[in-house]
């Protein structure tokens, strides 16, 4: 299969507000960035609706995203609703993420029923199903465990069609999650479950952290410290990118060659180290 051509995306919780946020949004941009993504918390951010469309219109080419929104915060009516009408303001350059919910905290704080993980990953691809349907602009129809639509045709019509590119956020990050092992094993499942439409996905990781450096065996050591695991995981692990830009371009062509990733996002914090990087590798 020829490897997709690499892209590059920066998350950013966006404290800041005003003119401040539109200059960060045009300094993604700038730098060669191909989207500018959104967590979705009710910790200190600005909400990512409003925020994500902001920055959309700060900007000309930069495409926005959420990563990923949270299913149980909104009911799938109201995020189809809220993702057509996003599409439209950005002039088709949004990217709709999606995950089951994981942050347990969030929702105690909140007072919604943090359900067992399963229960939250059907619900959420019930969701999916809703509203990938709904912005469509066809009217659906869906009786599920969770959720029942009655005919309800979803307005307005995204500008990308059928519907904007839909991110789905999977894979709790923990100790025994960082290495390649698990990275490898989780990649498997992607693949066994697409089959023949593993062609048509772009895969996607999410970097912990981006050290550019020539002293790699160093700097493995401190983030060592940071992660609370061994400086050799630190130096296998697909979350983490440590060593020269040069280096680092090469383990990304690896990680490509080997696992198919050609979709890498890092957070706002590495968006000015990361950028040689992206430099050299964006559409390449």
């Amino acid at each position: 299969m020829t490897p997709r051509a690499f892209r590059f995306g920066v998350t950013v919780p966006a404290v800041a507000a005003g003119p401040a946020w539109a200059e960060r949004a045009r300094r993604v941009e700038q730098l060669g960035y191909s989207i500018l993504q959104m967590p979705d918390h009710f910790r200190e951010q600005l909400a990512p609706v409003p925020a994500l469309t902001a920055a959309a219109l700060a900007t000309t080419r930069l495409r926005v995203g959420s990563l990923v929104f949270s299913n149980d915060f909104r009911h799938p009516v109201v995020l189809a609703k809220e993702a057509a009408t996003l599409d439209v303001l950005s002039g088709g350059r949004f990217e709709l993420g999606l995950g089951s919910g994981w942050l347990r905290e969030e929702y105690d704080q909140a007072g919604i029923l943090f359900d067992a993980p399963g229960t939250r990953i059907e619900r959420m691809a019930e969701a999916v199903t809703l509203v990938k349907g709904l912005l469509t602009g066809e009217p659906v129809h869906f009786t599920g465990r969770h959720y029942t639509i009655a005919g309800l045709r979803g307005t307005p019509t995204p500008i990308q069609r059928p519907h904007p590119p839909l991110v789905i956020g999977g894979g709790g990050l923990d100790r025994g999650d960082f290495g390649e092992a698990a990275f490898r094993q989780k990649i498997e499942w992607v693949r066994a479950a697409a089959g023949d439409r593993l062609a048509a996905l772009e895969l996607h990781t999410l970097i912990q952290a981006v050290v550019v450096t020539d002293r790699r065996a160093i700097a493995a050591e401190q983030l060592a410290t940071r992660f609370k695991i061994g400086p050799e995981l630190v130096l296998e692990s697909p979350y983490v990118l440590c060593g020269t830009v040069e280096e680092i371009c090469e383990t990304l062509r690896r990680r490509r060659q080997t696992h198919g990733i050609s979709y890498v996002t890092v957070f706002d914090r590495d968006l000015e180290v990361f950028a040689p990087v992206v430099e050299r590798l964006a559409a390449t």
